[in-house]
């Protein structure tokens, strides 16, 4: 489990691919101290197995699914990708609870510069989409933010100068296509009242009984 507090960008120095998907390895040095083989590791939101390491990168193995429902397809040498270590007992929960397992792409569409921070707008597909609220969370190549406006399948983030400096948000340009997640208690929301309403449980006797009515 994550925060979406991004701890350091890192650089793409390798992208390897093979019949079961991909080798990633990436340049880096926060996320190094204490790293051991088996580690989680948020690369751009995804989480990820470290398989090796040495003084300066780690290497990750890409599945074909995580290349299909990401924008590591489109990786290329020199790419800035955001990085966070998983989460411990003692760490400081900032942020929100994000999982590392991508949901699909988004694509942005502007950056608008305002006095002390920046209006990011993204679009996503419908099935994205349906999971985001106003003033909700989301996480954007693994970067903890909050729905500032939202209009169908496309959704607006205010990122302060501090995100846009240390992420690779500053590198970001329009069409660029991004790593979404939305918020996980939605989905557990949505298969709640999925499994109550095919058991009947949920209708009207139900809702006044318990003061919804």
């Amino acid at each position: 489990m994550f925060t979406g507090i991004i701890e350091e960008t890192g650089l793409i120095k390798g992208f390897t691919r093979h019949s079961s998907g991909a080798d990633l390895i990436v340049e880096c040095k926060t996320v190094l101290e204490n790293i051991k083989l088996g580690d989680s590791i948020c690369v751009n939101g995804c989480c990820q197995t470290v398989v090796d390491f040495d003084k300066k990168s780690f290497t990750v193995n890409l599945s074909q699914e995580t290349l299909k429902v990401t924008n590591f397809s489109r990786v290329k040498i020199g790419d800035v990708v955001n990085l966070e270590r998983a989460l411990t007992p003692t760490s400081k929960m900032g942020g929100h609870i994000v999982q590392g397992h991508i949901d699909g792409v988004g694509h942005l569409l502007k950056v608008e510069k305002n006095n002390d921070y920046y209006d990011l707008y993204f679009e996503v597909e419908s099935s994205e989409a349906k999971y985001l609220v106003y003033k909700g969370s989301v996480a954007v190549n693994g970067v903890s933010l909050t729905v500032a406006d939202l209009s169908g399948n496309v959704f607006k983030t205010a990122v302060i100068p501090h995100t846009m400096d240390n992420t690779n948000f500053k590198n970001l340009q329009r069409g660029d296509v991004v790593n979404i997640e939305t918020d996980i208690l939605g989905r557990y929301i949505e298969k709640f009242l999925y499994v109550n309403n095919n058991n009947n449980t949920i209708n009207e006797k139900f809702l006044m009984e318990n003061g919804f009515i």
